[in-house]
């Protein structure tokens, strides 16, 4: 080790462990219901598991494939795109496989972020986004998502932005609030990046997952198709998150920048399940529908044990997480309130305080998770009623 030589680049600083980690560990050690990582309980279609499995012994993907993602899943990429959203990208030079929705999210972050340019983000945050646009040199900028709404508020954005503004990174559906942006909301944004001549990223992981209104692409608007690069991932839609398989669609000198970056990063990833998840993509309309129809079932099943629970909840109208507030229980630190929950009634939640750079402004909000079976919902839902008692 060389002297003198910090451990950790300062731009790291303050990137400890994750809270999804720290929570899960909490978890297993206490014999606790995880509700706070966003992984399900349960696998996703067997005929996708066997696609899987018929790609590993057909010799599909056991070597290196091809580093932009086997030509199979690229195409099934841009054809879910065209089909979904009447966006057309070539999928030899405007798709981009990578290892998850996380490794695209540090590749775009990297590839088109200098040192000191300015990244304006929907707080609170996904935790990658932070450590991303740090190792990028970048300043992050929040634009607080408030309760109870969490709508952004349009005339902060404009006056967040800067010479320094290099780009907008949204998530839509919005992990943690649940936060789906309107067509109105989308259009004032796109507008605006126009005006400002700024970059745009989107973090769409959470497209199938919309109950109330509907999810639409900010790459669809008039001139936001050369300006935006469009994240997503298998993981969700699909409930094989250990497989890691996400993709970037952006106008083809956008991918270029990308995928130099990726290259350096995990090369290649996933193979077999590439081919597996090129077959998903091309499932019937009616398994995203039922999808969608379940999670729907499952978040207003866990709202329901919530408020007999006692917490006031956040209606989520996307994603598979549903925030709360502790405020009922006479308590206001939710990180506090979390650390004891697995004592108290054998639950592990997540508190939204990390996820904001002014923790006090979600400093009562704690975040559940609904992607798990019904009886294991029903159960924890009647071990948080302790803690009404």
């Amino acid at each position: 080790m060389t002297q003198g030589r910090p451990l950790l680049n300062r731009r790291l600083a303050g990137f400890g462990t994750t809270i999804f980690a720290e929570m899960s560990a909490l978890a297993v050690r206490t014999g606790s219901i995880n509700l706070g990582q966003g992984f399900p309980d349960t696998d996703g279609p067997e005929e996708i598991r066997e696609a899987a499995v018929r790609a590993l012994r057909e010799g599909k993907g056991n070597q290196y494939p091809p580093g932009p993602g086997v030509p199979e899943l690229r195409a099934a990429i841009s054809d879910h795109q065209q089909h979904f959203y009447e966006l057309f990208f070539d999928p030899d030079t405007e798709v981009l496989v990578t290892a998850g929705a996380t490794e695209a999210i540090a590749a775009t972050m990297l590839a088109l972020l200098e040192p000191d340019d300015e990244v304006i983000a929907f707080e609170p945050f996904y935790d990658s986004y932070a450590a991303c646009i740090a190792m990028a040199g970048a300043k992050r900028v929040p634009l607080t998502l408030r309760a109870p709404s969490f709508r952004p508020d349009l005339d902060e954005l404009r006056a967040k932005i800067t010479p320094r503004t290099r780009l907008l990174l949204l998530n839509t559906p919005h992990n943690p609030t649940g936060m789906v942006l309107t067509a109105e909301e989308q259009s004032a944004i796109a507008a605006l990046a126009i005006e400002r001549d700024l970059l745009v990223v989107t973090d769409e992981v959470y497209e199938h997952l919309v109950y109330e209104g509907r999810h639409r692409p900010i790459a669809a608007l008039p001139g936001m198709r050369e300006r935006t690069v469009s994240i997503s991932s298998a993981g969700k839609t699909f409930s094989f998150t250990g497989w890691k398989v996400g993709w970037v669609t952006a106008h083809g000198p956008l991918v270029a920048a990308v995928r130099t970056a990726k290259q350096y990063l995990t090369y290649v990833s996933a193979g077999p399940f590439q081919y597996a998840i090129a077959e998903a993509l091309r499932l019937p309309d009616s398994y995203f529908d039922g999808f969608r129809a379940d999670l729907r079932r499952k978040r207003d099943l866990i709202g329901a044990g919530l408020r007999a629970a006692g917490f006031d909840i956040y209606q989520p109208q996307g994603t598979y997480f549903i925030t709360t507030d502790i405020t009922p229980f006479g308590e206001e630190d939710a990180y506090a309130f979390c650390r004891a929950l697995p004592e108290r009634c054998g639950v592990v939640a997540i508190p939204n305080s990390v996820f904001y750079d002014d923790p006090d402004v979600g400093r009562s909000q704690v975040r559940f998770t609904f992607c798990k079976k019904d009886d294991v919902l029903q159960e924890a839902a009647g071990r948080l009623r302790r803690l009404a008692s």
